[in-house]
């Protein structure tokens, strides 16, 4: 029942609530969430809207080469490895999947440098999967309000996913990022202002 009281509030709170990210394609997504690990949303945002304007397909970033690649996505932290994932991922898109970002869960954790997250917001964003993904925000809001214990990402996933309906499981995700975002922030949750304080595990543990 608390669950459900959770649920309705953050949907009354974040109605509209979307991804930050900026995309026009499966492929954009997929390039945009590899490029937001351990970075901000609106850096990926500035980053993207420069490479995306002639290399927005796998078929054009794979004749960058990773070193050029890299100029491109250096301010998002750890370009080595990202640019690496991005090529890596392309190829595969192109050798396996005909060009087209796969569909399904499964396939898209084969490509390279896709892992749980990754996989789970593509399926859930692009393609309309049910799916959770478990960002620092989620993990954290969903944590304080008691609707996860576990102490990892991956368990918390599983957590959320036996007490939110199959169908909510996208919202929530949103939600859980918006009201990191925006009031239960990671050093200085707002709890005097926050409307969910009376239903917060992390809340009336203060009191």
């Amino acid at each position: 029942m608390q669950t459900e009281e959770i649920l309705k509030e953050l949907e009354r709170l974040y109605p509209d609530a979307k991804p930050a990210l900026h995309f026009k394609s499966p492929y954009e997504l997929l390039v945009a969430v590899i490029l937001s690990a351990q970075c901000t949303d609106e850096r990926v945002n500035k980053v993207t809207e420069v490479l995306f304007e002639n290399y927005n397909t796998p078929q054009s970033m794979i004749t960058l080469s990773q070193e050029e690649l890299e100029r491109y996505i250096f301010s998002c932290g750890f370009y080595r490895n990202k640019a690496a994932h991005i090529l890596s991922a392309s190829h595969d898109i192109l050798e396996k999947f005909g060009g087209e970002v796969p569909s399904g869960f499964d396939q898209l954790k084969t490509l390279a440098g896709v892992g749980q997250k990754t996989a789970n917001v593509v399926y859930a964003v692009a393609f309309g999967g049910d799916a959770i993904a478990v960002d620092t925000h989620v993990f954290r809001v969903s944590r304080r309000l008691g609707l996860a214990q576990s102490n990892t990402p991956e368990k918390v996933e599983e957590d959320l996913k036996k007490v939110i309906p199959r169908e909510l499981w996208s919202k929530a995700h949103h939600y859980l990022i918006w009201h990191g975002r925006r009031v239960c922030h990671s050093q200085k949750p707002d709890c005097k202002n926050c409307t969910l304080n009376g239903l917060c595990r992390h809340g009336n543990e203060k009191v």
